[in-house]
């Protein structure tokens, strides 16, 4: 965005402090105009044919457009990626606990990871994790969907879950 003496083409559509619309006036007419009321000559539109300029105090409208974008931002929601961890001899209360947690990570609008850690022997049977993954998913289908099926990755067993629509 270009700003009085940085505007450099010839002639600009100006509009005048008031928001009404003056025409198509040289640039540096226009400079001088803005030069007597105390205001910037700010470009607002660079790309139109003649760019459009306007009369206003430019400090006041980097302000607006700053608090603009924070409201913007502020209704947005960044969803992070949350993970659960358990091994595959979990027990019927831990597993409850598991997803209830899960399940609060999904409503917030949070991906969630689910992981299933084997040690040792507990290597030699992979399907008693794979059973525990499918109850999860069984658990959360409601408000979930799977987004990265189950695999096994080394030593442990994961898949990705993500929430179902937008958050209320």
């Amino acid at each position: 965005m270009r700003i009085n003496r940085e505007i450099r083409v010839p002639k600009v559509r100006l509009i005048g402090k008031d928001g009404s619309q003056v025409g198509i006036v040289n640039t540096t007419d226009a400079l001088t105009q803005a030069e007597q009321e105390g205001l910037d000559l700010v470009e607002i539109s660079p790309n139109a044919a003649p760019p459009v300029c306007k009369i206003i105090d430019y400090g006041k409208f980097r302000y607006q457009m700053t608090k603009k974008e924070r409201d913007q931002k502020k209704g947005q929601h960044q969803a992070k990626l949350k993970e659960v961890k358990f091994k595959p001899n979990i027990d019927e209360h831990d597993i409850q606990v598991k997803v209830k947690r899960a399940s609060s990570f999904i409503e917030k609008g949070n991906k969630v990871r689910i992981t299933c850690m084997f040690r040792g022997r507990e290597m030699a049977h992979p399907e008693i994790g794979y059973r525990v993954a499918q109850r999860f998913i069984d658990e959360l289908k409601e408000i979930s969907q799977i987004e990265a099926q189950p695999k096994l990755v080394g030593r442990n067993l994961s898949l990705v879950l993500a929430p179902l629509g937008k958050k209320k």
